[in-house]
């Protein structure tokens, strides 16, 4: 029997890399994008040129430029949008979706206005009874176009939505794991971004190998503090979804908010590191987010409330260095 068709939502750099590779699993693929202009041209050049270059589409990924259309033609959805769009783009869905549709996302961080991770707030919108689920993990758009080794992992407290979607998006070039914990995975998407900044400014100053693993390291700790205290398991934090992607996002320049801490630190306004990135730097939302949420559960998280100050109050990251290797001497 073939596959059930997916349709994919947002056809970024991201929500491109991933319609490519279930269509190279196997899997009918429906892309939609919301740029006037964007179905047109990806169907004509069979390539996202605009967020994607080199990464060519299979025969089984076709463009849809019509929402409604592109909805009906799955049961299976999966919203690739920034947080900031996903409740509306939800609300836009909601009466669209036919019986027995399910929604899945990999979209990562909190919903600035509330505080909520993205199920809770698909739940809020679409009620309780249709299966959710989230992709994330250690992964690069540019390298899961090319097929390169890859690793992902699909949670969703529905085990069986888990493990067709690991299915269906599996090759030998990609392995997807399943996860329950979805608490855990999108509060490790949402915090690695806030970590990748400060890395990136870290490197940017010239601070060092040293300082890097240093904010690694206690990033992760802060990263588990949050999770724990929003009902997350200790154990989704060491894997692919906690330090994997943290390490990925911090280390490497093809991160949107590891470059984008480099140009704060070189000296650039927030503002235009922003617009010199063109694309949506999660990381920066994400750090307003999380500081919010880590003050209504008096969560202790000195890195990430350095970067919100740096981002958002103009502190100067050598004040930065000061204040976080002042705090007194505690326990790792």
């Amino acid at each position: 029997m073939s596959a059930p068709p997916i349709t994919v939502i947002g056809a970024g750099s991201w929500g491109t890399a991933l319609a490519i590779q279930f269509a190279r699993a196997g899997r009918p693929t429906i892309l939609w994008g919301r740029a006037e202009d964007e179905p047109e041209r990806l169907a004509r050049e069979r390539c996202n040129t605009r967020y994607l270059p080199g990464a060519d589409f299979p025969d089984a990924l076709s463009i849809e430029a019509d929402l409604a259309r592109a909805v009906d033609a799955s049961l299976d959805l999966l919203l690739v949008v920034p947080s900031s769009a996903l409740r509306s783009v939800l609300q836009q869905l909601k009466p669209l979706l036919k019986p027995g549709a399910r929604i899945a996302w990999a979209t990562k961080g909190f919903e600035l206005s509330t505080g909520k991770l993205p199920h809770q707030v698909a739940t809020e919108v679409l009620g309780g009874d249709i299966p959710l689920a989230v992709l994330s993990g250690p992964t690069f758009a540019s390298e899961v176009g090319k097929g390169l080794p890859t690793a992902i992992a699909c949670a969703s407290p529905d085990p069986d939505f888990a493990l067709e979607l690991a299915q269906s998006i599996s090759t030998p070039h990609l392995r997807a794991y399943t996860q329950s914990d979805i608490i855990g995975v999108e509060v490790g998407g949402a915090v690695k971004n806030v970590i990748a900044i400060a890395a990136g400014a870290a490197d940017g100053m010239g601070f060092g190998a040293n300082a890097r693993v240093f904010l690694i390291t206690r990033g992760l700790a802060e990263m588990v503090r949050l999770g724990l205290a929003l009902g997350a398991q200790r154990d989704t934090f060491m894997g692919l979804t906690g330090l994997g992607d943290l390490v990925l996002t911090c280390t490497d320049d093809q991160s949107r908010n590891r470059r984008f801490g480099k140009a704060v630190a070189s000296g650039r306004k927030v503002e235009e590191a922003i617009r010199d990135i063109g694309q949506v730097v999660e990381g920066y939302h994400a750090a307003r987010a999380v500081r919010q949420v880590a003050t209504r559960l008096e969560v202790d998280m000195p890195i990430c409330e350095q970067v919100y100050r740096v981002t958002y109050e103009g502190l100067d990251i050598a004040e930065v260095v000061d204040i976080l290797m002042s705090r007194a001497v505690s326990a790792e």
